[in-house]
């Protein structure tokens, strides 16, 4: 059945117990495999990347429309950027995203594709103290984009980043003294100022909760210290009435990962520890607030351990809406998910019918 068949049947259908179903399965052919982040939603057309896949098996940006999946590019390598790992955001009308390798100097692109699949190379990572391996998508603030990078910049620990009108410029470069490192993720902007995660560095070495003025000034809000407290977060922030929500990747009164809030002055609490009996385990992934809800996944646990999509109340009281199981099912799901009506959709970066990958839809 098509996803706009599917979508309207959700939309039609009362309230019951969380479902979930398999739109599409990756991996025919010449066809996009392993996607490693979100979706984003436009018109009722889901796109996205895959990391590898595509004509020459470097990945894809792919659209889905009613069912029918079309690669509208095929990323080469060389100067067209590689193995996207992060998700598009729409800017004036065409899609912008980030490759993790490839471009001039090999270290990964921003690249610009219009809905009919024209693609062109915005900026090329790794000149001089330059970013390198963005992991993350962008976010538009006021016409400009702005991202992080996992490596490069002065320390080659990563960095904050903005672009305008194809005109890149390093905004912090992290590493000094306790800053933090290696951020993983993306930016979220609460009244004029960027605030993110990164996956190390930090006081104890397990990553930290900063923000960034768009001047470049950058304050470290958090330092997880590798116990109950979590550690290495993955994933962005959400702001959901000007309290920040996130997840750490590990740590926890489990060792699996944790959800937390913290509020725009450094306060942080953990709402929930993952990895007790059938629970999640090590969420990679941004949460979405749906309906006063956040929801979420975890790249493992659950019943069969091939990872989970989950709900938590802002206070803490977390259900496992659906364990991933593998096979046609996927499995392992990394990126967000976004809401589509009155469901949710998202993707898997490993099972399916062609064991490469899937995009499903969860009826809450």
């Amino acid at each position: 059945m098509s996803v706009g068949g599917l979508l309207s049947i959700v939309l039609a259908a009362p309230a019951f117990a969380s479902s979930e179903a398999v739109l599409f399965s990756f991996g025919s052919g010449k066809d996009a495999k392993y996607p490693e982040a979100g979706l984003i939603n436009i018109g009722g057309t889901l796109y996205g990347t895959t990391s590898a896949g595509g004509a020459h098996n470097l990945g894809t940006v792919f659209k889905i429309t009613r069912g029918v999946e079309t690669v509208l590019h095929s990323f080469a390598g060389g100067k067209d950027g590689a193995s996207p790992q992060a998700g598009l955001v729409e800017l004036f009308g065409a899609l912008y995203g980030t490759t993790y390798k490839g471009g001039a100097n090999g270290d990964g692109t921003i690249f610009r594709i219009t809905p009919a699949g024209v693609e062109t190379v915005m900026h090329a990572f790794g000149s001089a103290k330059d970013g390198n391996y963005p992991e993350a998508g962008m976010i538009d603030v006021g016409g400009a984009l702005y991202g992080t990078t996992s490596a490069g910049g002065t320390h080659n620990l990563g960095t904050v980043f903005k672009i305008t009108r194809g005109v890149e410029t390093v905004l912090h470069s992290f590493g000094n003294a306790k800053d933090g490192q290696l951020p993983r993720a993306g930016l979220v902007n609460v009244g004029g100022t960027l605030y993110g995660t990164t996956y190390s560095g930090g006081a104890h070495n397990s990553g930290v909760v900063f923000k960034v003025t768009p001047a470049g000034v950058e304050t470290v809000l958090h330092a997880f210290a590798d116990g109950r407290d979590g550690a290495a977060p993955s994933a962005g922030l959400i702001n959901v009435g000007g309290m920040l929500f996130g997840t750490t990747y590990g740590g926890g009164a489990h060792g699996n990962g944790t959800v937390f809030k913290i509020t725009p002055a450094g306060v942080e609490k953990v709402l929930h520890a993952f990895g007790s009996a059938n629970d999640g385990k090590y969420p990679a992934a941004s949460l979405i607030d749906f309906g006063g809800t956040l929801y979420g996944t975890t790249v493992y646990g659950g019943t069969i351990g091939l990872g989970t999509a989950f709900k938590i109340t802002p206070a803490g009281a977390e259900t496992v809406l659906h364990s991933f199981g593998g096979g046609t099912d996927g499995f392992t799901p990394a990126g967000n998910l976004i809401g589509v009506g009155k469901t949710l959709c998202g993707a898997t970066d490993d099972g399916g019918t062609h064991s490469d990958g899937t995009v499903f839809k969860i009826t809450p």
